[in-house]
């Protein structure tokens, strides 16, 4: 008996391992794709902009007129993801966590469709409503993978595929890359259908995420439909008897019940979820505003400042992604050994020595000349750190810092706050660089050290504890006598009968 319960432990079935494939790469993989597709056709991008408003009003767009109009376009994108991230709680529980991914392909096959055709038309504004409209897709996927992921997953595997989406968002950035070379496709004919690739992983996912099973959890929860259920399991498993999963996930269901469903206004009001609230507002924003998409967007900039010959640059972008890609498969194997607080001090004070370091190589390239040099380094080395930490980890934290009932809030809260920096970022840097020019990076220097100091002071290792002792931790923190914090999420309702 004692054999069967060890072999019960949860295998990666061929059904899982492709379902979790054709998840990330039908979602997550567009995220990364589309935050750095804009970036090689730039320059190509806004000579179209221009050229197509002088067509109409026979005269040419200032300098400043055309800062604005591209820096909305990069940054309609977080807006977008912005928006994607209060939509993701009716979707999931109306259509399901399989239904709303094929909801959201919608928000990839009609942009990708019209940036393909944006040239054509003569129309730059296709380009900006479509990268709303993807960046409605990404906010939507960056939350709803992870949740159907993660409720597919057996207990063993939650943590490696829990950091799969995360994997294919440096994959899409990379092959967004790879396609961005100038004799590809980011050139006067290709750099529509370099925008309008996005929607071949959409259009990949509707034709083959239906023969996949739904989220147990949702048959069972939210659609009380037990033989579904069953199926759904004995198709992931790859065994027939799904009984014992089943009880586990009606407990849950009970648990959860008991405590309620927490509001994101009730989050707020929370004395006893005070210190988790705040960690992940300042672990969101940190992961955000300590500059990651500053050098994303702006990295064939930094190098060709940094004297990189301009038709070179596109290989050392590349190999930045390639770095990024490798980095994150690194943190897959370690995340369970070094543990998270670890690696997210590591990835900030990293990222705050490649920030200063930068500054000093960007300010002096003009006087050494061997400079240019350091600061490609900086990049690299800043990249591999964000890889390491505060990429991964934030969302991963969410997860454990949360009960059950809480969770759905508090995934909303960090994600809101994820793509407002993000829009803030993109909207702002091309104006601050213009101003403060190589002392731009100080700004982002100062962020990670103040991310760095709280998490050091505040944010407790979480690696092999359970979801009680972690609340435990956070219990003395937020100076609430009683451990368990269900205790305040149950004030609202009836007191229980029983003794």
């Amino acid at each position: 008996m004692e054999k069967d319960d060890r072999e019960k432990e949860g295998k990666l079935t061929l059904v899982l391992a492709l379902a979790t494939l054709i998840a990330a790469f039908g979602s997550s993989f567009q995220y990364g794709y589309n935050v750095a597709a804009v970036n090689s056709p730039s320059e190509l991008m806004q000579q179209f902009y221009n050229d197509t408003y002088q067509e109409r009003n026979q005269e040419s767009l200032d300098s400043f007129s055309l800062t604005l109009l591209w820096s909305v376009t990069v940054s309609m994108f977080p807006f977008g993801g912005f928006i994607g991230s209060l939509m993701v709680g009716p979707l999931v529980n109306k259509l399901g966590r399989k239904g709303a991914l094929l909801f959201n392909n919608i928000f990839s096959i009609v942009p990708a469709i019209l940036m393909g055709c944006s040239k054509t038309a003569r129309s730059y504004e296709l380009i900006i409503a479509s990268r709303l409209m993807v960046g409605i897709c990404a906010g939507l996927s960056s939350n709803v993978v992870p949740m159907y992921l993660g409720e597919l997953a057996p207990k063993n595997l939650r943590g490696a595929l829990g950091v799969v989406p995360q994997l294919f968002i440096t994959i899409g950035i990379l092959v967004a890359q790879l396609f961005g070379f100038r004799n590809v496709l980011a050139n006067e004919e290709g750099w529509p259908i370099l925008l309008g690739l996005t929607g071949v992983p959409a259009a990949l996912q509707v034709l083959s995420l239906p023969f996949f099973p739904e989220s147990p959890r949702y048959l069972l929860i939210q659609k009380k439909d037990v033989s579904a259920t069953e199926k759904a399991l004995q198709r992931l498993r790859g065994w027939k008897d799904v009984t014992l999963e089943i009880e586990e996930i009606r407990r849950e269901d009970e648990a959860e019940k008991a405590a309620g469903i927490i509001s994101v206004w009730k989050l707020f009001k929370m004395q006893s979820l005070r210190w988790q609230l705040i960690s992940i507002i300042v672990l969101m924003a940190g992961q955000q505003l300590s500059g990651v998409n500053a050098i994303y967007y702006y990295a064939d900039k930094i190098y060709l400042s940094a004297g990189v010959k301009s038709n070179d640059v596109q290989y050392v972008t590349a190999g930045t992604g390639a770095v990024n890609v490798f980095m994150t498969i690194v943190t897959v194997f370690v995340v369970e050994l070094w543990g998270r607080r670890l690696l997210l001090l590591l990835g900030f004070a990293t990222c705050l020595t490649a920030c200063i370091v930068l500054t000093v190589a960007l300010a002096l390239q003009d006087t050494i000349s061997w400079m240019p040099y350091v600061s490609i380094v900086c990049v690299i080395v800043y990249v591999i750190g964000h890889a390491l930490g505060p990429s991964p980890i934030p969302a991963l934290l969410i997860t454990e810092i949360f009960l059950q009932s809480s969770r759905p809030a508090a995934f909303m809260i960090g994600g809101s706050v994820h793509w407002l920096s993000n829009f803030t970022v993109g909207l702002i840097f091309p104006f601050i660089q213009v101003g403060l020019g190589a002392y731009s990076f100080i700004i982002f220097a100062v962020i990670c050290l103040l991310t760095t100091i709280y998490i050091f002071l505040v944010i407790p290792e979480t690696k092999g504890r359970s979801f009680i002792e972690i609340n435990q931790i956070f219990a003395k923190k937020n100076k609430v006598s009683d451990v368990y914090p269900e205790k305040e999420e149950l004030k609202d309702l009836p007191p229980p009968v029983s003794p």
